[in-house]
Formats: structure tokens, sequence, C-alpha cells
């Protein structure tokens, strides 16, 4: 009887992990397709497909690579702690990168066309996102990977980490539609409102992006669906932190 009744839930989390998965690929696709079909192509030559390169760049690492780095927690639930760590590290590490490659793209198209820098909301929160996310990567890397922190000072910062995380991906999604809805005004602002087929298809990339980060949201905050207790981990940090500090650990 109580290995059965967790399987509904366990059933339910794979259909959702997976719609997750479909979500995010579907908005990088689109993306891809819409830089690449409508808008010319990529290059790195200042041009304007240059800057084709930056919204790609965003969707695939600052929203669906940052969420899947959130999300191995939870479908590597069973797995080492020290594993999935290593695998959370990993891709928020490629997601920054590919974020960098981004923002380096539209600088450079910027000044090859003489275009003012850093004066749209849309700019500002993107730097404000990719900040913090470098700042979110080096503390995670300093706190949890490499720890340099005694135990009672990252389980204090444990849920700071957490909640930071669920931050940067709402506000990598809200600058993206930002982005999004800049750009169809910048290239098609006579015809948008004539239901033009490029303005139909961002459109719907930002329907997918929303839809995406709200999945995620509740794939990552829901209790059932959270990492179980691992009792020889819990053995190990509890004897770790009485070692080190001669106290009595609890469970944070």
């Amino acid at each position: 009887m109580d290995d059965s009744s967790p399987r509904p839930v366990h059933s339910m989390f794979a259909w959702l992990v997976g719609a997750s998965q479909v979500l995010g690929l579907a908005s990088v696709v689109l993306t891809g397709v819409w830089m690449g079909h409508y808008r010319g192509g990529f290059a790195w030559n200042g041009s304007a497909q240059e800057f084709n390169l930056h919204p790609l760049c965003m969707v695939l690492g600052l929203v669906f690579l940052h969420g899947d780095a959130i999300l191995v927690y939870r479908v590597f639930r069973n797995e080492a702690k020290r594993n999935v760590k290593v695998l959370h590290g990993i891709i928020h590490l490629l997601a920054l990168i590919i974020s960098i490659i981004g923002f380096a793209a539209v600088f450079d198209f910027h000044k090859a066309a003489k275009i003012p820098d850093m004066y749209s909301l849309h700019s500002w929160c993107g730097m404000a996102t990719i900040v913090l996310f470098c700042l979110q990567w080096v503390m995670g890397l300093l706190f949890f990977l490499f720890p340099v922190a005694s135990s009672g000072l990252r389980a204090s910062y444990l849920p700071i980490h957490v909640f930071c995380g669920l931050v940067l991906l709402v506000m990598a999604i809200g600058t993206s539609l930002l982005g999004i809805t800049e750009k169809l005004l910048f290239s098609i602002m006579p015809t948008y409102s004539l239901f033009n087929p490029e303005g139909m298809l961002a459109n719907v990339l930002g329907i997918l992006l929303v839809c995406f980060g709200v999945l995620l949201g509740y794939l990552i905050t829901r209790e059932d669906y959270r990492r179980p207790p691992n009792p020889e981990e819990e053995s190990l940090s509890v004897h770790f932190k009485t070692l080190i500090e001669g106290g009595s650990p609890t469970r944070p």
C-alpha cells in the first residue's frame, strides 16, 4: 500500500516535466525560426544578423537552460546530492556563457550601427538580470559546490539562493517579453496590428515563455516534488557540522 500511493504523483510529475521541456524547446525553436526566417539569419559581422543571436542566446541561456538547471533537483531526486549539485552548476555555467555571447552580440551590433546602448526598459531589466545571474552563480559556487562558509551560514543562505533562482527566471522571462515587444515595434510597427504572420509568431513565443515559467514555478514549489531526505546524506551532514562547530545541528 505504501508503494502504490505515490505513483499518481510521480506519474503526473513526469508528464509535467515532459510538458515543460516541450514548452522550453518550442520557445528556443520559435526564436530561431523568427530570427532565421523573418529576420535574415545569423552572423557575427556587426550586421542585423549578429543582433539576431541576441534573442536566441537569451531564450536558450537565461530562460530554458536556467529553468532546467533549477529543475534538476526535482528530476534527479534520488541521485547523490553532490552529483546533482555539479550538474546544476554546469548547466548554469553553460547558460551564463551563452547569455554573455548574446549580450556581446547586441552591444557589438549597436556599436557597428551607432545605436545608443542601455536606454530602454528592456536593456535595464536585461542588464540587471545578467548581473544578478552572475552573482547568483558565484555565490552558489562558494556556498554549496566548493563551500567556504560554515554549515549554519549555508543553511541560512539556502532559502535565499532558491528564492533568487526563481526570481531570476521570472526576470528573464519578463525581460524577454519586453524584448519581443520592442523588436516587433521597431521592425513591423506599420503592419503589426494587421495580424502580420511575424507578429503572430512572436506573440505565440511570448505565450510559450510564460507557460514555461508558470509550469516550472509549479514544479519547483510543490512540496510533493521536493527532493526526499537522504538518511546517509543527513547523517554525514550532522556529523560534519558536529565536528566543525561542536553543536547538535538540526535539519534546515
